[in-house]
């Protein structure tokens, strides 16, 4: 067993919950003063604990087998709606008990792996349940998608089990994108279309996306306003959120600047989410 570690400033903490999230093997002390964190990853391969590493920097030690003990349980199932459970299970027996207890709503495997969003976040779940309401409006239309920042890949999986046609999903780190080819076959839904890609240089094809899902930092999505808004087909549901609260207003008043608004915002915790789409759309709908 191996550890990856690396002293953070404590200002930094939401970024590495965010970065980490649902992975039951991390564990972020605060350091005496209040000041600095202690960021610490626990890993089955030195390999795992290599390739973080290569993207954050920090150390790696080889554990004791007695030393190996995981800080938290695994998140519980997530119940999205009336139509998903979201579960990081992945042995047979537990998942068919689990299908049993939940007859009518189709299961979503995300195992905990290095990286974000296995969906019991509160920005992963949230956007969930709007992705579930627009779905229900675009029933039968073979309606598009991309997912933005995918992470595990779970809600481009979700968007195609609610019946989207083309599903495009795209992350700027390798080991995502690893992780989320993963998913898709573990769940079924191989004809997305998954590629490593920097969604701030992204060149999105000419007709857009029906519906376009980024779950991603405040800073990115202000940087990304006008890719996203040529990446939106007219007419199109566009569903944010990785925003903070205390950073929601800049970060709407950026895309607003890009032709984007939004109808709706769920505040949970900390973290805002929010639907909406091309601004001009939106005033013609009268909304």
């Amino acid at each position: 067993m191996f550890v990856w570690s690396k002293l953070s400033g404590a200002q930094w903490m939401d970024a590495w919950e965010e970065r980490f999230a649902g992975n039951p093997n991390l564990v972020i002390e605060m350091i005496k003063g209040g000041k600095s964190i202690r960021v610490r990853l626990f890993c089955n391969t030195q390999r795992e604990a290599d390739a973080i590493v290569s993207q954050f920097g920090g150390s790696v030690r080889k554990m004791a087998h007695a030393e190996w003990n995981k800080p938290v349980a695994p998140p519980r199932p997530l119940k999205v709606r009336d139509v998903f459970v979201l579960t990081a299970e992945d042995r047979p027996k537990e998942l068919a008990a689990l299908k049993k207890a939940n007859p009518k709503r189709e299961i979503i495997v995300i195992p905990p792996e290095m990286a974000f969003g296995t969906g019991d976040h509160a920005t992963t779940s949230t956007v969930l349940r709007l992705l579930v309401d627009v779905a229900r409006k675009r029933k039968g239309t073979g309606w598009t998608a991309a997912d933005l920042g995918t992470g595990t890949g779970v809600l481009a999986i979700a968007a195609k089990k609610l019946g989207s046609g083309e599903t495009f999903a795209c992350d700027f780190d390798p080991f995502a994108v690893a992780v989320g080819l993963r998913n898709i076959a573990r769940n079924g839904t191989p004809e997305i279309e998954m590629k490593e890609q920097d969604v701030l240089i992204w060149k999105p094809r000419k007709k857009g996306y029906d519906v376009v899902l980024a779950n991603l930092f405040s800073t990115v999505l202000i940087e990304a306003w006008p890719v996203i808004a040529k990446s939106l087909a007219p007419g199109g549901d566009l569903i944010v959120s990785g925003i903070l609260a205390d950073q929601a207003w800049e970060v709407f008043k950026a895309a607003a600047a890009s032709g984007l608004g939004f109808t709706k915002v769920v505040r949970k915790g900390k973290w805002v989410t929010a639907h909406g789409g091309h601004l001009e759309d939106l005033i013609a709908a009268g909304k």
